[in-house]
């Protein structure tokens, strides 16, 4: 029972790259299993509609995706009647940086950000509980917390993680997202709103820079996601 249709891909582009074009293009619609414990809106089977670019290392790909996915969406929301959703956007670099510049070890930054990931569960408070409760120092903690309370969610705020994380973060990642951001509101044809969101994680640990999970008001959860996955 396939779990997930990104990763089948990656393996069939690993064995076939050779007699692929580049970039390689792929869209696919079909039946996923995942062994969840079903909680509000998650089933262990479902349609799962995956889109994936490979072999495109600018970010083009992030940019094309985004506008696809929407696209998408919007049509099918408009046969149910729903007009708003939200596109939020981060990058794992940014992600890192901050978790650098606050003093944490960098073997403890998957657990950190599972932790950070539960941020609109549990709110700022529950974060800065469990993280002090997993043993992080405090120091840390609160310079993570007055990082994520004094930061916008809107290109200003990139701008903003850029100055502030300065030598932690990773050449270009603060640009690139800025990048994504203007210039999806630039070509997007369909009604929604992109914005940073420095608390997005997205729990898998395979991401390695732009990350974005769409979420409607309508609805708790996220109906949609994704992110680069270099290597």
């Amino acid at each position: 029972l396939r779990s997930d249709l990104t990763v089948p891909l990656s393996r069939y582009y690993a064995n076939n790259q050779a007699v692929l074009t580049t970039p390689f293009k792929s869209l696919q619609i079909g039946n996923v299993f995942r062994a969840d414990r079903p909680q509000k809106g998650r089933f262990r089977q479902f349609t799962q509609c995956d889109i994936d670019i490979l072999g495109d290392s600018s970010i083009l790909a992030e940019i094309e995706l985004i506008a696809a996915t929407t696209t998408m969406l919007t049509k099918i929301f408009e046969e149910v009647g729903i007009s708003r959703f939200t596109v939020h956007v981060n990058d794992r670099r940014i992600l890192k940086g901050m978790a650098k510049s606050a003093g944490f070890d960098e073997e403890s930054f998957d657990t950190v950000f599972i932790i950070l990931d539960k941020m609109d569960k549990i709110g700022m408070d529950g974060v800065v509980a469990e993280l002090l409760e997993a043993g992080y120092a405090g120091e840390s903690v609160e310079k993570c917390k007055t990082l994520f309370e004094t930061v916008t969610s809107d290109i200003e705020g990139v701008r903003y993680m850029k100055d502030t994380l300065g030598e932690f973060l990773e050449e270009g990642s603060a640009e690139d997202l800025e990048t994504i951001i203007s210039t999806v509101e630039k070509v997007k044809t369909a009604n929604f709103k992109i914005v940073f969101d420095p608390t997005l994680v997205r729990g898998m640990s395979y991401y390695t820079g732009p990350i974005f999970e769409i979420a409607m008001d309508e609805f708790g959860g996220s109906v949609g996601g994704g992110g680069r996955y270099d290597e």
